[in-house]
């Protein structure tokens, strides 16, 4: 399977004149951890995350350094953090160094990508122009949907599934359900909005528990 196989084609995005609380609506609206910034002709200049946005001085987050610290530290640095935490303009604000990829890259691809760069989703070109993003959630659902069709698993898969579906559904503290767990060469797939951080870390450790998991690959997204 390749990106354009199951990259979400309508793709919210902000220019950078946006202004930032504009974005920070729409991240927060539509539930996504990140935007793609174009230009007026569709072309991706940059992305707004919510990693550009944790040190902001509306919320008394922005960082603060020694004098020592500042000293040492290059105009440049200091500038870009000054710019995260004061920027009114998404331009201002966003990061310039966008990860992308191409419509025909296969998913392998995309996943590496994702896990070496520590990023949650990948914007689709085409001619440097937008044409979709690929998120975590995008593999997940791909993987799901082979795996209801038979590919790529086996009894085992099947049999480690069962009994972890089992474990979950004899536990009192949560309601995670079989569309969230799936199993394939051994590991265990979790994905989706769970009540809290020391819930996901509890489903973690019920399924490393689980006999025959090799790896527990954790794609679950605790509330605040």
């Amino acid at each position: 399977m390749r990106a354009i196989d199951v990259m979400v084609r309508d793709v919210i995005t902000v220019h950078p004149d946006t202004d930032v609380a504009e974005a920070i609506k729409l991240l927060s609206e539509h539930d996504v951890s990140a935007l793609p910034v174009v230009d007026a002709q569709g072309h991706v200049v940059g992305i707004i995350s919510e990693a550009d946005l944790i040190h902001r001085v509306e919320i008394g987050t922005e960082k603060h350094r020694p004098w020592w610290l500042e000293a040492v530290s290059g105009a440049t640095a200091l500038a870009e953090e000054f710019a995260k935490s004061h920027g009114k303009k998404v331009g201002e604000v966003m990061t310039t160094d966008v990860v992308s990829a191409a419509e025909d890259t296969p998913l392998s691809e995309i996943a590496a990508l994702l896990e070496r760069k520590r990023i949650k989703r990948l914007p689709i070109l085409r001619h440097g122009k937008l044409v979709g993003v690929v998120s975590r959630s995008n593999l997940i659902q791909a993987l799901a949907s082979a795996i209801s069709n038979g590919e790529g698993t086996d009894e085992r898969d099947l049999e480690i599934r069962h009994e972890m579906l089992a474990r979950l559904k004899a536990q009192p503290w949560t309601d995670f359900g079989s569309r969230n767990v799936i199993v394939t060469g051994g590991v265990a797939h979790l994905w989706g909005l769970v009540g809290s951080e020391e819930e996901r870390k509890a489903l973690v450790a019920l399924a490393e528990g689980v006999p025959g998991v090799k790896r527990v690959s954790d794609e679950m997204i605790a509330a605040y």
